[in-house]
């Protein structure tokens, strides 16, 4: 198992190697092999990325991202011009029903409403958004409709995982009420609880996800 300095070092050289990634100012630190990032970044596709370049590192047990979003000065683009190509993006993106989802844009903060029929949806709308350039914000406030003959997510999910690999689902347990799904157990790293998430959100009927596994 990593020393806290070590994977501390290990953190920092992921974030010098990923050339998508300007981290000059974030910096990073280890406690009990929890990696906090401190600092800033110019839009939300960077602060996404950041997040993902550290769960990448094995060894960390959970991330902790003191990043605010802070936009280039002047913004490049008017709210207007933001709304518009978000509209079109989300137009065209694959998975998602036209016209279901509404964007608010006010200084580059975006707000997403609406409906959609599956949960994935909602997360696939989100991290569209998230990416694209000009965007300092977004919350996110799709409803997932509610689908009552959706039978069996709890097997669905774990069956689902147990594909995957069957080592990373023997840890994971699924509780579902109302289509909202509680995962809680322990795995072995980060992106096994990132897979686990992405397992529950794809699977019809869930309305919504609660994440409490912790990593060993």
């Amino acid at each position: 198992m990593k020393t806290d300095q070590e994977l501390k070092h290990d953190v920092d050289q992921e974030l010098l190697w990923d050339p998508a990634l300007d981290a000059r100012n974030v910096t990073a630190t280890v406690l009990n092999r929890i990696v906090t990032l401190e600092g800033s970044v110019n839009s939300c596709a960077q602060k996404l990325a950041l997040q993902k370049a550290v769960q990448r590192v094995a060894g960390s047990r959970a991330v902790v991202l003191d990043v605010v979003v802070r936009a280039p000065s002047p913004l490049r683009q008017s709210d207007e011009d933001l709304a518009a190509a978000i509209v079109s993006a989300l137009q065209w993106q694959e998975g998602l029903p036209r016209d279901a989802i509404r964007a608010v844009v006010e200084h580059g903060c975006v707000t997403l409403t609406g409906e959609v029929e599956y949960g994935f949806q909602r997360q696939m709308a989100e991290t569209l958004v998230t990416r694209m350039r000009g965007v300092v914000g977004v919350a996110n406030q799709i409803e997932v409709r509610a689908n009552p003959v959706a039978a069996d997510i709890s097997k669905q999910i774990a069956d689902a995982l147990q594909r995957r690999s069957r080592h990373k689902s023997e840890g994971v347990s699924v509780d579902v009420r109302d289509g909202v799904v509680r995962l809680t157990g322990v795995v072995d790293s980060l992106l096994d609880k990132r897979v686990a998430c992405g397992v529950a959100w794809g699977t019809k009927g869930v309305r919504w996800v609660v994440d409490q596994l912790t990593v060993a």
